[in-house]
């Protein structure tokens, strides 16, 4: 095994978006500050192409080479194929040994709702009971199920974010409330977690390269706390109070989907917190208000300081 080389200045750096904001332009400032190049790709645009270079990736702005590095910032939807062709991009750039932040596998995982709450009950990360199944029948026998002991349970899109498309079902508020047809954003499927009643917040903590570094509150009348959904952004330590445990939590959950970054999202319940969700593609704005570092600058040095030599090492073994 030969010795790494140190990390040289003047990396270039893709960052897949479908979309240029206040995300990428944090990431670009970010990115020339460590002496970087950065440039914003829509996977969408990106292309196989065979007899076009070595690696067979047609990728703008990089002519027959690759970028030196990749971070994900989102990924447009679309159908199955094209959704198949863009990760499928992602795939093949971490095979060629380029580190990609978060890599394709680790976006499948938190993507994929079902996914998450699965490895997450196997890593023994406190979770809210989950079901994900075709069967409308056997969905409304659940949720019958469930509203006769009294609990409600939250029908998700599958592949949903920012609390669009959220359901209470079973009993809810002193009634009934059946399975809605599952046809438009469920995809057919019903994806069903136990509602846990909690108080007017929720937490989003925020882990980079493993470790929790950032947290906040977001707190609504609403039972769905999304900042997108007109939530208030509260800050939130991680080493007094219940910040260890949200700590504790988010890291386990990030190591069960093998992220190197994640929005780790907790609600509060009377036998502690639970973990909701797992962002892989974590937006930060709002958590940025209650923050006193970059978060930006934390996640581009985790990229270059750990990501980058690490794969270094791995191509030079």
């Amino acid at each position: 095994m030969s010795e790494v080389l140190p990390l040289r200045a003047g990396l270039r750096v893709a960052i897949m978006s479908d979309e240029t904001g206040w995300h990428t332009r944090q990431l670009l400032r970010a990115l020339r500050e460590r002496g970087c190049a950065g440039r914003c790709i829509d996977l969408a645009q990106c292309r196989i192409a065979t007899p076009h270079a070595w690696h067979g990736l047609v990728l703008p702005g990089f002519g027959e080479s690759l970028p030196d590095a990749v971070i994900v910032r989102g990924i447009a939807g679309g159908s199955f194929e094209q959704v198949t062709k863009r990760l499928g991009i992602l795939h093949a750039l971490r095979e060629f040994g380029v580190p990609v932040y978060n890599d394709a596998r680790a976006i499948e995982r938190s993507v994929d709702k079902s996914m998450t709450s699965l490895l997450l009950h196997a890593a023994g990360v406190p979770t809210p009971p989950t079901w994900a199944m075709e069967s409308a029948a056997a969905a409304q026998q659940l949720v019958t199920r469930e509203s006769a002991a009294g609990r409600s349970l939250v029908l998700k899109p599958l592949f949903g974010s920012q609390g669009q498309g959220l359901q209470r079902i079973g009993w809810v508020d002193g009634a009934h409330v059946p399975l809605p047809p599952l046809e438009g954003p469920y995809g057919s499927l019903a994806y069903l977690q136990r509602f846990v009643a909690a108080p007017a917040h929720d937490y989003r903590v925020l882990v980079v390269g493993g470790t929790a570094v950032a947290a906040m509150r977001r707190v609504s009348e609403d039972w769905v706390h999304n900042v997108a959904r007109g939530a208030r952004c509260e800050p939130q330590s991680l080493s007094a109070g219940i910040g260890p445990e949200l700590a504790r939590l988010a890291e386990a959950a990030s190591r069960a989907l093998d992220m190197d970054y994640a929005g780790v999202d907790l609600l509060p319940a009377a036998d502690g917190p639970q973990v909701i969700e797992v962002n892989g593609v974590a937006a930060w704005q709002g958590l940025q208000r209650v923050t006193p570092f970059n978060i930006a600058q934390a996640l581009v040095r985790d990229l270059l300081d750990r990501k980058c030599p690490a794969s270094a090492l791995r191509r030079q073994a």
